[in-house]
């Protein structure tokens, strides 16, 4: 009876607007899309055709234009030459609610939820339904329970969103694209933040919604991940297709990666031991209490050698954010000390411990690492404005910023039209190359790198890995956080799990899995993994 219920929903063909759309008919073409901003042109004669029912994998490197053809294919911006056709009718759309009505729907990368509101308050939110002049609560909690069940989600409409994990997050923002009728599927990088579980779960959601006939457009730097969810597969290089609906049982991850950037597909991985003795960053019995008291950073004891990668590996929310922000002053410690190069820096102030050599690449750029309207090379004083080449005397350098900036945009790849464009208008995987090539200059001793391969394509990976490694050769000690399980067992040469504020487990990064440090910060064992 289930099955038939879901054949039932979306058959095959579907009506829209009243009219039977053809099964041979994409559900999305996109023809000769041209994009044009001052200086670049982002989309260069893009072709792209997505059929209905299928998941559809979209890959580039960072610049290569996808952020601009799906802010075209959801309405944010306009093309300046070429056609979008929706069930073979063209469209032209003018806003995001012109894509909302006909069908097309979005989920971003950063999330778009309200912390303190329930899940049927965010998915209702702006779409609520109504009933005698009144918000319909009931209806609303009826309907979220159904989609919810019938795409195996598993949300209750009634929890906090604050008390939900990344991956159930991730569930809402689907279910509420979903609520408001969507039947393409935008998402964007959207394992970025997920462990290998979650991953798995994510991936059964899609085929459920594949299996109803909705159509979704997945777009991924992670190839592997590419592989194994995809029906078919484009590829988009330098602002144009380079390959338009690839079988993923025909091609390999590298010819994919070989594809995008043109080069093989790079591994995260150190070679010789370059660890030292010297521990050059020592935390020891820290705690970090909420306003209400509760420890979020609890007893956290932790050294840094010279030399030496040190990874930290937990789910979103477990402390490491907290962590790393009391180690860079940002954040008051409750108790404990944290030393550097031998002295104890509890008390000093962020810009003492960058000014000392205490390097920092932040988990939310747009928050914490730019000012999205400042240009590049304003950017690239951001923290370091008191040191060269940034100042001379107490006055700002600007000859010696920009031309460092120039050197930054070379060395790390940043694509730019110039160093005087606003940050903001450049991708977010370019964005985060100048914020690690800032912070990789003037040889700090301590790096404290929070996710800083996120939203970075294959090619920019690997520069940033081998940054990472030669700085570790040259004595850097560094503090990793990722999402990315493979990079953290790759570039570590320890690796620690936090789990609600604790260090709950040491692994070996020569041997432990994916899969088994997934479980570790889930609260299970590496051996009940095995």
């Amino acid at each position: 009876m289930i099955a038939a219920r879901r054949r039932s929903v979306f058959p095959l063909a579907f009506l829209h607007r009243g009219a039977l759309v053809p099964d041979q008919v994409p559900a999305v073409r996109l023809t000769s899309i041209t994009k044009r901003f001052p200086g670049v042109v982002a989309n260069r004669d893009i072709d792209l055709e997505i059929q209905r029912g299928e998941v559809h994998a979209l890959c580039g490197e960072n610049g290569a234009g996808k952020s601009t053809l799906m802010k075209i294919l959801y309405g944010m911006q306009r093309p300046d030459e070429g056609t979008i056709e929706i069930d073979g009718e063209k469209v032209s759309f003018r806003t995001p609610a012109d894509a909302i009505a006909r069908g097309i729907g979005m989920v971003h990368q950063h999330f778009k939820l309200a912390d303190n509101l329930t899940v049927l308050e965010n998915v209702i939110l702006g779409a609520e339904p109504r009933k005698a002049g009144r918000i319909d609560f009931g209806a609303a909690r009826t309907r979220i329970r159904a989609m919810s069940e019938q795409y195996g989600m598993r949300l209750d409409p009634d929890t906090l969103v604050e008390d939900l994990g990344v991956g159930d997050r991730q569930r809402v923002e689907i279910i509420k694209v979903l609520y408001r009728g969507a039947k393409v599927l935008i998402l964007d990088e959207p394992t970025a933040v997920l462990v290998p579980q979650e991953v798995d779960e994510l991936f059964g959601n899609l085929r459920e919604l594949r299996a109803e006939g909705l159509t979704v457009l997945f777009i991924s730097h992670k190839l592997d991940e590419v592989l194994s969810v995809a029906d078919s597969i484009s590829v988009i290089r330098r602002g144009t297709t380079v390959a338009t609906r690839l079988n993923p049982r025909e091609v390999t991850s590298r010819r994919l990666a070989e594809l995008m950037v043109g080069s093989e597909l790079p591994t995260p991985e150190l070679r010789e031991s370059t660890v030292t003795e010297d521990v050059e960053l020592s935390v020891k019995d820290l705690v970090v209490l909420t306003p209400e008291g509760r420890p979020v950073v609890d007893g956290v004891t932790l050294d840094i050698r010279r030399g030496e990668i040190v990874g930290l590996a937990g789910v979103e929310g477990n402390g490491q954010g907290e962590l790393i922000e009391t180690i860079m002053g940002i954040r008051t410690a409750d108790s404990g000390t944290i030393g550097f190069a031998g002295e104890d820096v509890t008390g000093w102030t962020t810009r003492r411990r960058r000014e000392a050599g205490i390097a920092y690449i932040p988990e939310d750029r747009h928050r914490h690492g730019l000012v999205l309207e400042g240009s590049l090379w304003e950017n690239r004083i951001l923290g370091h404005q008191t040191e060269k080449p940034n100042s001379r005397g107490p006055w700002i350098d600007r000859r010696g910023a920009r031309r460092d900036t120039t050197r930054i945009v070379r060395e790390y790849d940043v694509r730019t039209p110039g160093i005087e464009v606003p940050i903001g208008a450049l991708s977010g995987g370019n964005q985060q190359k100048l914020i690690v090539g800032r912070e990789m200059s003037g040889e700090p001793k301590v790096l404290i790198a929070a996710h800083p391969t996120r939203g970075i394509d294959v090619g920019a990976q690997a520069a940033i890995w081998e940054h990472l490694r030669q700085a570790r050769a040259a004595g850097l000690a560094v503090l990793l956080i990722s999402a990315d399980l493979e990079e953290l067992i790759g570039m570590s040469d320890t690796l620690h799990v936090i789990l609600r504020g604790r260090l709950v487990a040491e692994v070996d990064p020569a041997n432990v899995t994916p899969e088994e440090l997934g479980s570790a910060m889930t609260g299970a064992t590496v051996e009940d993994a095995s």
